[in-house]
Order: C-alpha cells, then structure tokens, then sequence
C-alpha cells in the first residue's frame, strides 16, 4: 500500500533536486576555475604589486562559494517562476548564462595568461551583464534580484581590484601584451 502523501514526497524531491542542480552549476564552474588558478597562486600571482584593497588569498573561497550558492539559487527561482526557457525566463536565464561564461573565462586569461588588460575588460563586461542579470531576475522574481545585488558589489569590487592590479604592474601587463597599451 502506497501512503497517500508519496506524491507530494516525490515532487518535493524533485524540486529539490531542480534546487540543487542550480546551486551545483556556479560551484562546479568556480571549483574547476579555481583549480586552474591554484598553480599560479604561489609563483606569478605572488610576484605582483597589491593595492591596499586586496583582500588575503583565504578570503576568496569562502565568498565564492556563499555567493555561487546564491547565485544558482536565483537562477532555479528564475527558471521556476519564469516558465523555463520558454517563458519570461528566457532572457534573464540567458543573461546569466552569459555571466557564468564570463566569469569562467576570466581566471584562464588571468592566472594561465597574465592578461592583466584583457582579464580587468573581461571583468568590467561581466560586471555590466551581472547587473543586466540582476535587473532581469528581479522582473521575473524579486528575490531572485535581491539575491544578486552582493555578487554584483562583489564583481564590482573585483573589478576595481583588477583594475588596480593592472595599473600596478605595468611591466607584467607591458611583457605579455606588448607596449601598445
């Protein structure tokens, strides 16, 4: 005999998996990035000149990952309560589609590269899509758009950071991009 509660059961657990899968995008995308990054971190990333606005090493993981979560959940009330990809979600979601791809490409171009130009470009486009994103998602669900506003100060803040780095270390940027800067 099947108790009378097993269809609410499984649909539960499906939305939870939805939630997960969500959540699961931006960590898995952040934790291959970062891997990329972790040779680099002792050597050529050590070597460079820091603005007084540059947090220590440890404080990155945990940020990402507080805000990875947030980010994939936003995404999953997106996709929920904007129809999927065929709905009033579908530019939102693409939107952010774009984002993520932006913010994977960015640790290559900077710590396998050392485009120091090229990766703060790459940040400032990615902080203008996360903001389109943010807008997107809070028309298609409020709290989805409340959830990005820390990942888009933090993207800004990255972004100055970049810059600064860049502005730092004008040997490095002239030695991999040539003297056309």
């Amino acid at each position: 005999m099947i108790p009378q509660f097993a269809p609410a059961k499984l649909k539960m657990n499906a939305e939870f998996l939805k939630i997960a899968a969500a959540i699961a995008l931006p960590q898995v995308g952040g934790l291959l990035t970062a891997l990329l990054a972790l040779p680099e971190l002792m050597g050529w990333y050590q070597r460079l000149n820091f603005p007084p606005i540059a947090p220590p090493n440890w404080v990155f993981p945990p940020v990402w990952t507080v805000l990875n979560t947030a980010l994939g959940y936003a995404s999953y009330l997106v996709w929920s309560a904007g129809g999927g990809f065929v709905g009033t979600g579908r530019l939102p979601l693409a939107l952010y589609g774009t984002q993520l791809v932006l913010n994977w490409a960015w640790t290559p171009v900077f710590f396998k590269l050392h485009r120091l130009r090229w990766s703060f470009l790459i940040s400032l486009v990615h902080t203008a899509v996360v903001y389109a994103t943010g807008y997107a998602f809070f028309n298609v669900n409020k709290m989805a758009g409340y959830l990005i506003f820390p990942y888009f100060a933090w993207c800004t803040f990255a972004t100055l950071l970049n810059f600064e780095i860049y502005r730092r270390n004008p040997q490095e940027a002239a030695a991999r991009e040539g003297t056309s800067e």
